[in-house]
């Protein structure tokens, strides 16, 4: 499987997982976009636009095109 594929994958699964959370909890939308210091919150949002950037650096490369 691809590194993109994987990524794609990973994406995925944290999304179903935070929808479940947000289903199950709730999240506030502050909350979500102001979340800072160690929280699983705080981490989800910085792991997932880690990866999501990665995931669009890897499809520049692949079309020969830049951000």
């Amino acid at each position: 499987m691809s590194e993109k594929q994987k990524l794609i994958d990973e994406l995925i699964q944290m999304q179903k997982k935070f929808m479940e959370i947000e289903k199950t909890s709730g999240i506030e939308f502050e909350n979500y976009y102001d979340a800072k210091g160690g929280d699983d919150l705080a981490e989800y949002h910085a792991k997932y636009n880690e990866l999501a950037n990665r995931l669009v650096d890897l499809a520049h490369t692949e079309k020969g095109s830049r951000r």
